[in-house]
């Protein structure tokens, strides 16, 4: 029995490395210490005591590193029915017909509307709609990617589907890197334990503080908070970090609204401790790939390599109210037709199992990682062409769930990926710890070059450039998240989508946020072009009583409040 539970913080992290050693003896230590580089403190004298039980070795891991299930008596559904690989090769085989007929894909693609703008069709308690049956989605998957006819149906479809729904809003955020050190052997992953290259290192709460507050100069409400998974830097420790970053404030009225988190698989029990800060927004969880077989392939050791374990870490967030959760697969693993097909499935579970579907979706496409062959030369690469079209697809198949671009993607694929789905993006990216307070000087420069983050970014912008370029190509740089603290969510939220009223609340709260950013931020240049936009849209497709109450709430933005919201 562990004693962790019923120690303190404090004394728990002492303890970890001493239990990590008695659990893993002789040969489990020293496969952790070829993933980490090193042993951590006070393991190393444990190396003479036991003989390692290899059957239980992943688990022991997993437990003893970062999170320890202390719910007795959760039973889960089986992995191989959640994701169903015999139907989905299946799905992908019988459609290919199906795909080159323009008749069927053309129904396919109505059908799909009417599903998304909810026209005869009543959803249900939460905001997860299904476009797509796996046969549909499997069909459009097929369709030839240089079809100019039925790619530019597809490409409609999503746009008309993303516009009722989303707007021209574009909601943004930053990621921030806590720590790499990593246990874990992922393949394609710069922070993978077996890269001796890499410089590790965790914030401090005086740097998290640094970090943060530059984050909030650049006008960032919303945070993607990330972490590697080793005993160096444990899970209380992270749960510390959160409560760091809510409570810091800059000048002028700079604070973060908004939590979300990508971090190591958790346990249900610790899933209740994160919730229990009361400051997350969603957990996300990337697959990585839905594939058994490239899974292991790419997963050589350490927690992360249990397939079944990781697949159900949304699961164990449900079960405690963390009830927004976000997945994701990264694209070039296995073929995407698969991952995309897979995701579907994951969603449908969530959805009959728990009454919701995932949050958001992440569609990341591999790219160079530092010291990763693997990463330069993808097993299966997705081209623009195909990664466009999976774009779109998901965003017919999911018409509800939002969909979040990073800065993997350049600045042109971006803009033209916004066109057919995507609702949320990253701005001013950086992805090695401690990036974002660094001064900009030559001999930082010199020294980020010894740096390197998880992986090559292709969007180099500051989150200013981002924010000046959305405005200008017609869209409105959005912060807000009042519908989550209003409760507008769920069954609610659908009640209000049904009868077409999303505009009217999730449009003005944009344009306010806006405003706020404009004010506190803001260039000169930016003002002015902002200006223009906030006067135009505050005339865009509001109803009259709508409209009066964007004006009263603009009055007190302009006044100089903050975090107005209707």
């Amino acid at each position: 029995m562990s004693l962790l539970p019923f120690m303190s913080a404090a004394a728990a992290a002492a303890a970890r490395p001493a239990l990590l050693g008695a659990a893993l003896g002789h040969a489990g230590r020293r496969v952790l210490a070829a993933a980490c580089g090193a042993l951590p403190d006070g393991l190393s004298s444990q190396v003479q005591t036991r003989r390692p039980r290899a059957p239980a070795l992943g688990q022991q891991i997993r437990g003893m590193l970062w999170s320890v299930e202390r719910e007795k008596g959760h039973t889960y559904r089986d992995p191989s029915d959640i994701i169903n690989e015999k139907a989905i090769f299946e799905a992908m085989e019988r459609t290919k017909a199906a795909a080159k007929d323009e008749a069927a894909v053309a129904e396919i693609l109505q059908n799909a509307k009417d599903r998304s703008f909810l026209t005869n069709y009543t959803p249900g308690k939460s905001e997860y709609v299904q476009g797509l049956t796996l046969d549909e989605c499997a069909t459009l998957l097929n369709v030839d990617a240089g079809d100019a006819k039925l790619m530019e149906r597809i490409y409609d479809t999503a746009f008309a589907i993303k516009n009722r729904i989303y707007g021209n809003r574009i909601v943004l955020f930053a990621p921030l890197y806590i720590a790499n050190y990593c246990v874990n052997s992922c393949t394609y992953c710069a922070f993978r334990g077996a890269n001796k290259k890499l410089q590790r290192s965790a914030l401090t709460d005086e740097e998290l503080r640094d970090e943060v507050a530059s984050l909030e100069r650049q006008g960032h409400r919303r945070l993607l908070v990330l972490t590697g998974e080793h005993p160096k830097y444990t899970f209380e420790q992270f749960l510390h970090a959160i409560e760091v970053i809510g409570d810091t404030r800059s000048e002028p009225c700079g604070s973060i609204r908004r939590i979300n988190v990508e971090i190591p698989t958790l346990s249900v029990s610790d899933m209740r401790r994160l919730k229990a800060t009361d400051k997350i927004g969603t957990f996300t969880l990337f697959q990585e790939t839905y594939h058994r077989d490239t899974f292991r392939k790419m997963h050589v050791s350490g927690p992360k390599s249990d397939y079944n374990h990781r697949l159900l870490t949304q699961d164990r967030a449900m079960r405690a109210g963390l009830d927004d959760v976000g997945i994701g697969t990264l694209f070039g693993l296995f073929d995407y037709r698969f991952e995309v097909l897979a995701m579907l499935q994951h969603s449908e579970h969530l959805e009959k199992e728990y009454g919701a579907g995932p949050h958001t979706i992440s569609v990341p496409r591999m790219r160079p990682a530092d010291g990763s062959e693997l990463s330069s030369a993808p097993p299966h690469v997705v081209d623009d062409a195909n990664f466009k079209k999976l774009v779109a697809i998901i965003r017919i198949a999911v018409p509800y769930t939002g969909m979040i671009l990073s800065t993997r993607e350049s600045p042109q694929m971006r803009a033209e990926l916004l066109k057919v789905g995507m609702s949320q993006m990253s701005a001013g990216s950086k992805t090695d710890v401690g990036a974002y307070h660094r001064d900009d000087s030559k001999t930082t420069e010199e020294e980020l070059g010894k740096l390197a983050g998880q992986f090559s970014l292709m969007d180099h912008r500051a989150t200013p450039d981002v924010v000046k370029d959305l405005m200008l190509e017609g869209y409105v740089p959005s912060w807000c998240t009042a519908c989550y603290r209003k409760g507008r969510t769920g069954e609610h939220f659908m009640k209000i989508a049904k009868a077409g009223n999303i505009h009217s609340f999730c449009h003005p709260n944009s344009i306010l946020s806006l405003q706020e950013y404009l004010q506190d931020y803001g260039t000169e240049e930016m003002k002015q072009i902002g200006k223009d936009v906030v006067a135009r849209e505050m005339e865009s497709g509001l109803t009259d009583s709508a409209k009066r109450l964007l004006a009263r709430k603009m009055v007190k933005v302009e006044k100089g409040d903050h975090d107005v919201y209707i």
